[in-house]
């Protein structure tokens, strides 16, 4: 991995100089940068206003907001269509000034002002300083991982929050310390089990991030943003992943190749790993197994490395130091995945997965590492088609079914919901749970009483009716994590009604019969 620093390398982020300033730093032209100001005392009744100035600018107007709209006629012209204040900003007593497109000009003493027309107040003070400094990191395309480097003062406060972010294509959450649920549900997909941070940050000051099992989606501007009682303070990471050639000595082969192909057959096994860009697998949902191919060339060094991955970045399946390390496996994958013995000097690095669902389709990335170097790489895409089950309407039962691994079950949740969402069967902490179903299956289902030795999580649907069809899935939990999903379809064939003609003495008296009770229902 190589770094280079466009500006002097120093320390990254300043600890505040004035006590009663905020201090935000943040990198010229970053995303938005947001100077903070909170107000806990009364607004004015008449003509509230709030102002923003920098006194040594003239005019030393930054951005003036009114009571219903901004007023930005004395606007100093350096931030004309830069500025902005949130439309609550009297209901929620936040003043906060954001600013688009910083500048290195811009640096300098913010004053925010609360204010009626004739008296001002002063509310806080943020001392803005925008760096043209950033840092960049290059590394091999497909490298296992790369370090993105963030560092500040030791001995953080401990309410202090991390955020690495990105804003290209679309803004997104990468990583925010501390993880908890609510940022859980912010981070992208995209980067889900592929980011880390030292467990120690808050003493050492190293917020770096990082990244492993690199995507060429990857490449791009980081920020790593710390909130640090009210400063704000931002530094931005430019990753570049380097392709590699293909190297002149292979190309020199390939023409060979070409020359003398009857007798070079041998060499296009060689060569395969350059040109497989990817593999398409098709499967059943309830098979017993399914393998991801991947031959490369034999006799692989000792300490290589293989590794599978899907998209979401988790591990799969890992191989090094001559064996395979199940306590690196996420545990989704855990006692479901195999490799063959012997693997390096066969050059077969297959992966067989057992009991795949729907929940496993996507793609699958197997890499082959020395050190730092990327050997081989692989990508496979799988698709677990979803089961189909068809039953008459009026049937008395419908089994749905789902077998997994037993030895996965132990302490986890098993929810089997619809497709609208609705609970249709929970078991949790050892037995059934029949006050969390949906009143729509309510003593409508039933589940085998040995489920946990056997792995059975099939689920039997009693008296079908055509409101029941549509898609149900089998999620099996343990605290946040999804361990195994199962989809199944079900169709429910509507069934045929037999309509008798009435007996004979009501057919002959019908016209007896007073349609005046007839008429008052039809025209309620």
């Amino acid at each position: 991995m190589k770094m280079k620093m466009l500006v002097g390398f120093g320390i990254l982020l300043l600890v505040s100089q004035h006590a009663l300033a905020a201090v935000v730093e943040v990198n010229e032209g970053a995303e938005p940068v947001l100077m903070p100001c909170d107000y806990n005392g009364m607004i004015p009744e008449y003509n509230p206003l709030v102002i923003w100035t920098r006194s040594d600018l003239k005019p030393s107007l930054v951005h003036l907001r009114r009571d219903e709209e901004d007023d930005l006629k004395d606007q100093n012209q350096d931030y004309r269509h830069r500025t902005s204040m949130r439309p609550d900003f009297l209901d929620t007593g936040n003043f906060s000034l954001t600013l688009r497109k910083p500048r290195i000009s811009d640096s300098g003493n913010y004053i925010c002002r609360l204010g009626d027309g004739r008296e001002e107040w002063r509310v806080t003070e943020v001392q803005l300083k925008v760096q043209d400094q950033q840092e960049e990191v290059e590394v091999k395309e497909g490298a296992e991982s790369v370090i993105l480097p963030c560092r500040t003062t030791p001995d953080l406060p401990e309410d202090a929050t991390v955020e690495w972010t990105r804003s290209d294509p679309v803004f997104m959450f990468v990583h925010v310390f501390p993880n908890t649920s609510k940022h859980y549900k912010d981070q992208d997909e995209g980067y889900l089990c592929r980011v880390k941070m030292d467990k120690d940050l808050l003493r050492t000051g190293d917020l770096s991030l990082t990244l492993e099992f690199l995507r060429g989606s990857d490449s791009g501007s980081y920020i790593c943003t710390v909130y640090r009682h009210q400063d704000i303070l931002r530094h931005k990471v430019v990753l570049k992943q380097v392709k590699e050639g293909f190297p002149a000595w292979a190309t020199a082969l390939l023409v060979l190749l070409f020359v003398v192909l009857p007798v070079c057959g041998g060499v296009l096994f060689y060569f395969r790993h350059y040109f497989m860009s990817g593999y398409q697998v098709e499967v059943e949902s309830g098979v017993e197994s399914v393998l991801l191919p991947f031959t490369t060339t034999p006799e692989l060094p000792g300490e290589a490395k293989v590794v599978w991955r899907d998209s979401r970045g988790r591990k799969v399946h890992v191989f090094k130091n001559g064996s395979d390390r199940p306590e690196e496996q996420h545990r989704f994958y855990r006692n479901r995945t195999k490799m063959n013995e012997d693997l390096l000097r066969t050059g077969d690095l297959s992966l067989t997965l057992r009991h795949p669902t729907a929940g496993d389709s996507g793609q699958f990335f197997c890499g082959v590492w020395r050190d730092r170097d990327i050997l081989r790489q692989k990508t496979i895409q799988i698709e677990v088609k979803v089961q189909q089950v068809e039953v008459e309407e009026g049937a008395e039962s419908v089994l749905l079914p789902f077998k997994t691994t037993p030895e996965l079950l132990g302490d986890a949740e098993v929810e089997w919901k619809d497709s609208r969402d609705r609970t249709v069967h929970v078991f949790e902490n050892g037995s059934d749970q029949p006050e969390e179903q949906d009143r729509f299956y309510r003593n409508r289902t039933k589940m085998n009483e040995d489920r946990l030795r056997t792995g059975d999580l099939s689920l039997t649907l009693r008296h079908p009716t055509v409101r029941d069809r549509g898609e149900f899935r089998c999620l099996v939990w343990k605290k946040r994590d999804i361990l195994r999903l199962k989809r199944v379809q079900l169709k429910v064939k509507a069934g045929t009604v037999q309509v008798q003609d009435p007996p004979e003495d009501i057919r002959t008296n019908s016209s007896s019969v007073d349609p005046s009770p007839l008429m008052a229902d039809q025209s309620v």
